[in-house]
């Protein structure tokens, strides 16, 4: 009778987990608001790449320490945030950054690169 029991409660257990894939589970409400860089990108650069985009930092030769490095640099920035994971040229390394956080860098590329 337990093992009748152990397996019923396994099984109902096992059915009871839900499968979802990350896009699935990501936040991808459109950001109606128009994207600017002192309040909604600088975090993210401060947070995830200014360690490696500055003085000392092994990418040091491609700072992104303020607004004009961010912005000549968006392309290339949108290219490596976007990448597949096991990507070696995938930013930030280590890591990857939600898809609010990409589809934030998106908008503001599209809302013309506001700085305030």
């Amino acid at each position: 009778m337990k093992k009748i029991i152990y397996t019923l409660g396994l099984i109902l257990f096992i059915t009871s987990c839900e499968s979802r894939t990350y896009e699935e589970i990501s936040d991808n409400t459109p950001i109606t608001q128009t994207v600017r860089y002192e309040v909604d990108i600088k975090p993210i650069v401060n947070a995830n790449c200014i360690s490696c985009h500055s003085a000392g930092g092994s990418a040091s030769f491609q700072p992104f320490t303020n607004y004009n490095h961010v912005k000549n640099n968006i392309d290339n920035i949108l290219d490596r945030i976007q990448r597949p994971n096991g990507d070696p040229q995938k930013m930030p390394q280590g890591g990857s950054l939600s898809a609010t956080q990409i589809n934030l860098f998106i908008k503001w590329k599209a809302d013309g690169l506001t700085e305030n």
